[in-house]
């Protein structure tokens, strides 16, 4: 069975990230794909800020990509970039992590001007480090996810839609 790993560069696990993670991980535990989740705010702060390559728990989530056959990074938009927290656990990953890995984008962002985020900013690192088959990719405005009170989170029908076509052709990157 395939095996996906998901890194997500917010800050916390209740945020409008999370729904958009958790939408992925359930469509592709549905299509029979294993999943691992890195939360980057969860990992030692100071092995992340010191680029710490030896710190044992830096390697372990560095096993997890080596061992994937996919991975997604997700990230929220912040001054038209990808977080900062995802770029100090980028900058700990083996100059070419992702080579022979499916890898797909989504980020969150509070504006439509940001749309280009994923092209410009975070896709030339991806590619950098290793990736061949990057996919599309979706950006979705903030306004497109609803935390509930009940701490889960209601996504709009478009953004579903999106989710689901990018997902498809991911799986279907990784499957062979």
């Amino acid at each position: 069975m395939p095996t996906i790993t998901i890194v997500a560069g917010g800050n916390s696990i209740h945020s409008r990230l999370t729904g958009i993670l958790n939408y992925a991980e359930e469509f592709l535990k549905s299509n029979s794909i294993d999943v691992e989740i890195i939360q980057v705010h969860q990992l030692p702060s100071e092995a992340l800020i010191k680029a710490d390559f030896k710190n044992e728990k830096i390697q372990e989530v560095n096993q997890l990509i080596e061992k994937s056959d996919g991975v997604i990074f997700l990230t929220p938009v912040y001054k038209a970039a990808y977080s900062g927290i995802l770029k100090t656990y980028i900058d700990l990953l083996p100059q070419k992590a992702l080579k022979d890995k499916a890898v797909l984008p989504l980020a969150l962002g509070g504006t439509y001007g940001h749309l280009l985020v994923i092209d410009y900013v975070l896709k030339p690192v991806l590619i950098n480090l290793g990736t061949t088959n990057i996919n599309g990719g979706v950006y979705i405005q903030d306004t497109q996810v609803t935390k509930q009170d009940d701490n889960t989170y209601t996504l709009a029908d478009e953004t579903i839609l999106r989710l689901n076509e990018s997902l498809s052709q991911f799986v279907k990157s990784i499957v062979r």
